[in-house]
């Protein structure tokens, strides 16, 4: 109980005298006292009572007041029977350490009180190992509409009045009703700490503010952070985990609560783990038909493959899906231990996480089967076609070339929940640049390929060698989360993946470390300016009024770029170098 309840009980004949900021705080127990040092018989949480008869003077309230605090004491309540209204100087020193002090009405005896406290807190703790008998058996239940993670947050709620969610490593919601009370921000950031507290070794659960609100952080399914673990494995585990998110702050819990919340973070585990065990069959098939394609299996054989996985995926799909693959890679260099195995079941179950989006639920995950291949993780996920867009083709022949030829014009339009590369970073990004910083080096970076929908077996070849492609662009890029698309292995930007690092160190520094030394000594904004140049197509007037320069500002700073550097901005060659070397830095 808190001690708030108790002013709800005006029959307990008690008066708040100070500290109204701590009525928040939970009583675990009452005790009655006299001794002037009672911290030996105090384990913290209590409310204590006094009559005041060991006081002998007003210097006597200090170090009474102090000992209860230094306790854990959760608030003092002295009676009035005896020396009548409570003294000024004990509310100035309860003041003084932030102890509520509340006075009890001479007609109503410490006995009256304790009694109601006692009945309280008892009725608690059965409610707790009541709630707990009953989350076992609505978890176990094999009814999908009366057991799973929601049943256990809403006895949370309705027995122990705790609003609770479980969320994915990146913050999407998996249980918990009223999302409106945790947003996506919110979300995205309580995950984030979670990984950021793993890495640093803090043991769960972990304590975060997000606004105003206090929340505690359970780990679920996870090996315990301590001081002796590797944090890479610790992270690596909490990728590919999930986590209970619970309004209230655990710090003032007592060891029971714990006790209580740690056995529904196993119960949540298992539920997890037997949502695993559903998905087994897709995963299986998914990996059958990437083996397929490795070996270079007829596109026949591939496609006989991909009619039996399609409904597995996607309930009433059938050969006429369209597909897309989608390639991650999370290199973790320098950590003892870490095979390319495990980062690439991490790496896949981040996968899921963002193919699954911000909001998509179980129904959405559920369609998404992933697995290793090569230190990488592979998504092959079925999309539905629009209408008019169903082919019909299973291997060669006639249709067969017809989606051939469909694909080398370009992915099928109308496809539905195709997946793009700025939505799987946008889903990624914010939660794990939080978790994952601080690491130094390249440790702990994640990069996706994301690949064009395409409606064969034949085009699924093309599809995985495209996301792989587009993955090692994303790779170039800086930065923790990185992804590329499909549509930019067309562009120039294939070629800057594979070029020799020397050599791109070297043009770059070669053409833009002028610029760059020259706006540190003047502050000025040649760099900042040049590209806003090339991004107008070399047109003084709009980029003029993009900079919010006069032209003939703009003309002095072009003419101090180009005798920095000897080039010539009206030359298309002398262009096109500035734009790669800004591509590549």
């Amino acid at each position: 109980m808190r001690l708030r309840a108790l002013l709800d009980s005006p029959w307990l004949g008690l008066r708040l005298l100070s500290g109204e900021e701590g009525l928040d705080r939970p009583v675990r127990g009452v005790m009655t006292t006299d001794l002037r040092d009672p911290s030996r018989y105090l384990s913290g949480g209590e409310l204590v009572l006094t009559g005041l008869a060991w006081r002998r003077g007003p210097e006597d309230f200090e170090p009474f007041v102090r000992i209860l605090a230094a306790a854990g004491v959760a608030a003092l309540a002295a009676g009035e029977a005896e020396l009548g209204p409570v003294p000024g100087d004990l509310v100035a020193a309860c003041a003084r350490h932030r102890m509520p002090l509340f006075s009890v009405d001479e007609k109503v005896a410490f006995a009256t009180v304790t009694e109601h406290v006692v009945r309280q807190v008892s009725g608690e703790r059965a409610g707790d190992l009541a709630a707990v008998v009953e989350r076992h058996r609505r978890l176990m239940s094999p009814d999908p509409a009366g057991g799973g993670p929601d049943a256990v947050l809403d006895l949370l709620g309705s027995d122990l009045d705790l609003r609770a969610w479980v969320l994915s490593p990146v913050g999407r919601p998996v249980a918990g009703a009223g999302a409106d009370r945790l947003p996506a921000p919110v979300r995205t950031r309580l995950a984030g700490e979670h990984l950021a507290a793993v890495r640093a070794g803090r043991p769960g659960p972990y304590r975060t503010v997000a606004g105003e609100t206090v929340y505690s952080l359970f780990p679920v399914d996870g090996p315990p952070a301590g001081a002796g673990a590797d944090p890479r494995q610790a992270v690596l585990a909490a990728l590919s985990g999930w986590l209970l998110v619970v309004e209230a702050d655990a710090d003032e819990w007592p060891a029971e609560r714990l006790d209580l919340l740690h056995g529904v973070t196993r119960l949540i585990a298992a539920e997890r783990e037997r949502r695993d065990t559903a998905r087994s069959v897709g995963r299986r098939l998914a990996g059958e038909v990437l083996e397929l394609l490795r070996s270079g299996a007829p596109s026949a054989e591939v496609a006989a493959r991909l009619r039996m996985t399609a409904p597995a995926l996607l309930p009433g799909a059938g050969a006429a899906s369209l597909w897309q693959v989608v390639v991650a890679r999370l290199d973790w260099e320098g950590g003892p231990g870490l095979s390319e195995e495990e980062r690439a079941r991490a790496a896949g179950a981040l996968l899921e996480e963002a193919l699954a989006g911000p909001a998509g639920g179980r129904e959405a995950a559920d369609r998404v089967a992933v697995v290793p291949a090569g230190g990488e993780a592979v998504a092959l996920v079925p999309l539905a076609a629009a209408p008019g867009q169903e082919t019909g083709g299973e291997g060669p022949g006639e249709e067969g070339a017809g989606e051939e030829t469909a694909e080398a014009a370009g992915p099928p339009a109308g496809t539905e929940g195709a997946f793009a590369a700025t939505a799987l970073l946008d889903a990624l990004r914010d939660p794990l640049e939080r978790g994952l910083d601080g690491l130094g080096g390249p440790e702990g970076r994640l990069t996706l390929g994301v690949s064009a929908a395409v409606h064969s077996a034949e085009g699924l070849h093309g599809a995985l060698e495209e996301a792989r492609h587009a993955r090692r662009v994303a790779a170039a890029r800086p930065g923790r989360v990185c992804a590329a698309g499909h549509e930019e292995l067309a562009s120039h930007v294939l070629l800057l993946p594979f070029v020799p690092d020397d050599v791109r160190r070297a043009f770059t520094a070669r053409l833009l470390d002028p610029l760059y030394e020259y706006d540190r000594r003047h502050r000025a904004e040649l760099v900042p300016t040049l590209e806003a140049f090339l991004a107008s197509d070399g047109s003084w007037t709009r980029c003029a009024a993009h900079l919010g320069l006069h032209v003939n500002t703009l003309r002095y700073r072009v003419g101090r770029i180009e005798r920095l550097t000897g080039r010539d901005l009206s030359r298309l060659e002398d262009k096109v170098d500035f734009f790669l070397a800004l591509r590549m830095r």
